[in-house]
């Protein structure tokens, strides 16, 4: 079993309960030298620790994990590679900083990112754009990802409150649409009705829903589920998305919605009935569709929120993209590295899923640190309705660290003890670390290149002192 070396985050807790090492010490039926000890990583974090700290404080033993530390490496390499690799700091001093000092780190990475922001609007006002628009570091969109991203994809008390609901409802498979149908007319004096070009509308004047005739049951389900958040949640919604933005501006609407949409999931999908069925088809997707009357994205993207203290799933990472690359949707319960710089790593398999739509693809995949991780991937297609008319296809990723992967059906056959099989994939070519791989299709970050008119590598972007 791995230590868990955690002095920054116990360190922080104390503080944040107005404690003393004495104080805290004497709580833990510890000594204060043993806690100091702990404090400054000299000694791991025991077994007997951890179950006194989780009674005494109420904190989930996630706490304490290294997955964060992961995610905050990963971050600041994205952020700083630049001034990174000029001051030549390595991986293990980044990592020593994130897990040692993450408040240090987090501020270094909020300016990191006002850098780049800063860099981007000089450029544009270089070339005569964007003169009068003001700072802006991310979109209010990104700030959402940010949101769910930091409660690693769950909203405890969110899901619990929309199971409460399903009970109540008697929403079971099969019976979702005419249970919320139920609970609408009868709770709310909501009536639905069909025909609309969008793909729902709820007037309040007429306490009408309108959804659009296309829509599968499923479907239907899920947009009732968000109406009756916004009907029966309303007052927590607003209590949540003010925790991290400014009552009525553009990113608190989008929270409310994004919070309300985690409601309606977990409304048509109740925490504990999913569970169960998902950890009896060892997370059989298209199984899980069946036998829920949804569709695959919707189970995919409920799939990644099963992190309930006591009761959790596998830690998945949800992803869905565009042929372009454009990556609309990422949420991770995982410490998986998602670029924000844009562009992913073209030898990820969620790319591949567009030559075969329909068809599930299985990929083991190993990150530059060495962490390996199992993804399925699927693409999916959505048409407005009549002949000719556009649609809109994504790939959906769906990917677990490979400790797990022997829960999922999809690692049957495969080799997870063969680190040599894995695909090596990247955050993105702008900033990975594969310096020889013959897909880059950017020159990576402050790193000199070889050029030489008298020869040319297999690699299309060559590094000096790199053999190529």
């Amino acid at each position: 079993m791995a230590r868990t070396y955690a002095g920054a985050r116990l360190r922080r807790l104390r503080e944040e309960r107005r404690l003393n090492q004495a104080e805290l010490a004497r709580l833990l039926a510890i000594s204060p030298s043993y806690l100091n000890q702990m404090e400054h990583d000299a000694r791991p974090l025991t077994v007997p620790v951890l179950l006194r700290l989780t009674e005494t404080f109420g904190v989930d033993p996630g706490f304490f994990s290294e997955r964060d530390t992961g995610r905050l490496v990963a971050d600041l390499r994205e952020a700083l590679a630049s001034e990174v690799t000029a001051a030549r700091v390595s991986p293990s001093d980044l990592t020593e900083l994130a897990s040692r000092m993450p408040a240090v780190a987090g501020v270094l990475l909020d300016l990191g990112r006002r850098n780049q922001a800063l860099a981007e609007r000089l450029a544009q006002a270089a070339e005569g754009r964007d003169r009068d628009e003001e700072l802006v570091p991310r979109s209010p969109h990104e700030e959402i990802r940010e949101f769910f991203y930091r409660r690693q994809n769950y909203l405890h008390d969110t899901d619990l409150a929309a199971e409460e609901l399903a009970r109540a409802a008697g929403v079971r498979p099969g019976e979702t649409v005419r249970a919320l149908t139920v609970r609408l007319a009868d709770r709310h004096g909501v009536r639905l009705a069909t025909g609309t070009d969008r793909l729902h509308h709820y007037d309040p004047a007429t306490r009408t829903l309108h959804l659009a005739g296309r829509l599968r049951p499923g479907q239907q389900a899920f947009r009732m589920a968000t109406q009756l958040a916004f009907l029966e949640y309303d007052e927590e919604l607003s209590r949540l998305a003010s925790e991290d933005f400014a009552a009525g501006s553009t990113a608190w609407s989008l929270a409310r919605i994004g919070i309300a949409n985690h409601f309606a999931a977990a409304l048509v999908l109740p925490y504990r009935a999913f569970h169960t069925a998902a950890e009896e088809f060892r997370y059989d997707i298209e199984r899980l569709c069946d036998h829920f009357g949804l569709g695959y994205e919707t189970v995919c993207h409920r799939l990644s929120t099963l992190q309930r203290p006591r009761l959790r799933g596998v830690p998945f990472s949800f992803v869905r993209v565009d042929r372009a690359g454009n990556m609309s949707k990422r949420q991770s319960a995982t410490g998986f590295h998602f670029s924000r710089a844009g562009g992913t790593c073209p030898l990820w398999n969620v790319y591949e899923a567009f030559a075969a739509p329909g068809r599930i693809h299985v990929q083991i995949a190993a990150m530059p640190d060495g962490q390996r991780y199992l993804w399925t991937a699927r693409a999916v297609t959505r048409h407005r309705g009549g002949w000719g008319e556009p649609g809109k296809t994504f790939a959906i990723g769906l990917g677990c660290e490979l400790r797990h992967a022997s829960r999922l059906v999809y690692s049957d056959g495969l080799d997870l003890d063969n680190a040599a099989a894995a695909t090596p994939i990247g955050m993105g070519c702008r900033v990975c670390e594969r310096l020889d791989c013959p897909q880059r299709a950017v020159p990576p970050l402050g790193r000199p290149l070889a050029v030489d008119e008298r020869s040319s590598t297999f690699v299309p972007y060559p590094v000096a002192g790199d053999p190529g």
